[in-house]
């Protein structure tokens, strides 16, 4: 790194593998390989490993000590040991991970580059004026991760894809809802824009210490939105099986169970943190398991 801020070239590799080892630390604060440990032992390496790159990509989008350009060159580095998937061999731990799953699975390599595409999107992008540019969004930093699951279930047809793309963007519509502060701080803004501006929603109340009526107002019409997509998991809970069906009922089940906290709590997320409970995504996951 350069008195600058710049990123020397050469630093480069050992910035990304730093980068690596800190986000398979921050694996144990997460609640996604908690979910893992009650799957069969290969299927959960595979999504380990797919949790991991998750992470890492989203560290150096977010995390790496660098300014725009240079968050921008590591993300073309680590595209390019992606590619390497396919015909060499990848250098960095998160990808080298992922060999195995990838040939054993068929997991397309653009399910991977999506997500590295999504983080370029952030550092090119600070807000998105409608819901349907959120979608789209969506569709590279969220959608990517249920696709691979479907591949490692053996379960990745149109149908199920569909509908398993709808949840990843209610997911993450709603970690948005509930993020709104902290990715404010960051100079992003992941609500609609146009709705913001005509409920009168100016860009220092997504910073403030409690959220504004009119803030409140417009985060109802996403959480809204958010059920509207979880309603496609049900059917695809109803076609999986095994494994699958148990971990993608914990996945719309703890999406129904944030919509829930979060009309609870009157859509106020800048006061305090809202977070499901656990017995109430239970309770959801269950009412979701019995319904075939």
């Amino acid at each position: 790194m350069t008195a600058a801020g710049e990123v020397d070239g050469t630093a480069d590799p050992a910035l990304l593998r730093t980068l690596a080892r800190r986000s398979a630390g921050q694996m144990s604060a997460e609640n996604f390989p908690v979910a893992l440990r009650v799957l069969p032992a290969e299927i959960r390496a595979d999504l380990a490993a797919v949790y991991r790159f998750a992470r890492f990509v989203d560290d150096v989008g977010d995390e790496a000590p660098t300014d725009t350009d240079g968050r921008l060159h590591l993300l073309d580095l680590l595209e390019q040991d992606v590619l390497l998937l396919g015909a060499g061999t990848p250098t960095l731990p998160p990808v080298v991970d992922l060999a195995a799953v990838t040939t054993r699975r068929a997991v397309p390599l653009t399910t991977y580059l999506d997500l590295v595409e999504a983080n370029r999107v952030d550092q090119r992008r600070t807000s998105y004026e409608t819901f349907d540019d959120l979608l789209g969004y969506c569709r590279l930093s969220a959608a990517p991760v249920g696709r691979i699951v479907l591949h490692v279930a053996g379960a990745a047809n149109r149908e199920n894809i569909a509908d398993s793309d709808a949840v990843c963007a209610a997911l993450q519509v709603l970690e948005h809802c509930q993020d709104v502060g902290e990715d404010a701080r960051r100079g992003r803004v992941y609500l609609p824009a146009a709705e913001l501006r005509s409920h009168g929603v100016a860009d220092t109340a997504l910073r403030a210490a409690g959220t504004s009526p009119a803030l409140r107002a417009v985060l109802a019409e996403q959480v809204t939105r958010a059920r509207g997509l979880l309603e496609q998991g049900r059917p695809l809970v109803s076609r999986l099986s095994g494994w699958a069906r148990l971990a993608v009922t914990g996945y719309v089940a703890g999406g129904l169970a944030t919509a829930d906290a979060l009309e609870r709590a009157d859509h106020e997320v800048l006061a305090r943190p809202v977070t499901p409970s656990k017995a109430r995504t239970a309770r959801a996951a269950a009412w979701l398991w019995v319904r075939r």
